[in-house]
């Protein structure tokens, strides 16, 4: 409201009824766009030595390994994914058979995370030799490397709302979850169930349990947050 110039709520209803982009920027304002690459690094120790070379088994040449990075702000998560496989399966086999469809509902955050420019100091979580391997290096910082980022897509996807992404081998939604109320996290969790193919692999961030979805998933190592789809 101080920065539209309103005092009143009744005047900022009025702003947001006559206004659109004022309900746009209102909403990309109250959102949370806390992200990092490879945030919490055992745990994506544990996805690189555990969890992908289950997915590769389960999904064999010539099949495509799509990947869902479900609220992905700026794209950090999302191209977390696509250096711990390229690092897996090398860069020709990554860029052939690897889609990671990476989502938001900030258009704003969606538009830093399609020009996968960061400033230098957003590497401090990235293992020695990563940076210089899967960034190229600008005035300003450092930038995803063109050819690996043609195998990330992204796209506005509201989590509540919207139908999911289908026949997902990996989802990677990482403290979203708790920012949402038990009901709609519930309604959520669905969505992410019927998005995994029954191999799937569901990644969660350390603040998010799912003890009482066990209908809906089980854990594969609860330490790190990862589950999978339950058998039905």
């Amino acid at each position: 409201m101080a920065e539209a110039g309103v005092s009143t709520f009744e005047e900022y209803q009025d702003r947001l009824e006559v206004t659109p982009d004022e309900v746009t920027h209102l909403f990309n304002t109250i959102l949370i766009n806390v992200t990092s690459f490879f945030r919490d690094p055992a745990a994506w120790e544990y996805v690189s030595a555990e969890v992908l070379p289950a997915i590769l088994q389960a999904v064999p040449e010539p099949e495509p390994v799509r990947v869902w990075s479900a609220a992905c702000a700026t794209g950090e998560e999302a191209y977390t994914v696509a250096m711990v496989f390229a690092e897996l399966i090398g860069d020709e086999a990554f860029k052939r058979r690897v889609k990671i469809y990476a989502t938001d509902v900030d258009e704003d955050a969606l538009a830093r995370a399609r020009q996968a420019a960061y400033a230098p100091d957003a590497f401090d979580g990235v293992p020695e030799g990563l940076a210089s391997k899967y960034f190229d290096r600008t005035p300003t910082g450092l930038t995803f490397r063109s050819d690996l980022r043609r195998s990330v897509i992204f796209g506005r996807n509201d989590l509540v709302q919207d139908a999911p992404i289908s026949r997902i081998d990996l989802l990677v939604s990482r403290n979203a979850l708790m920012y949402f109320t038990p009901e709609t996290q519930s309604r959520i969790l669905r969505h992410f169930s019927f998005a995994l193919k029954d191999s799937g692999f569901l990644f969660l961030g350390k603040s998010e349990m799912l003890i009482t979805h066990a209908d809906l998933f089980t854990p594969v190592d609860l330490r790190r947050r990862v589950f999978q789809k339950a058998r039905t």
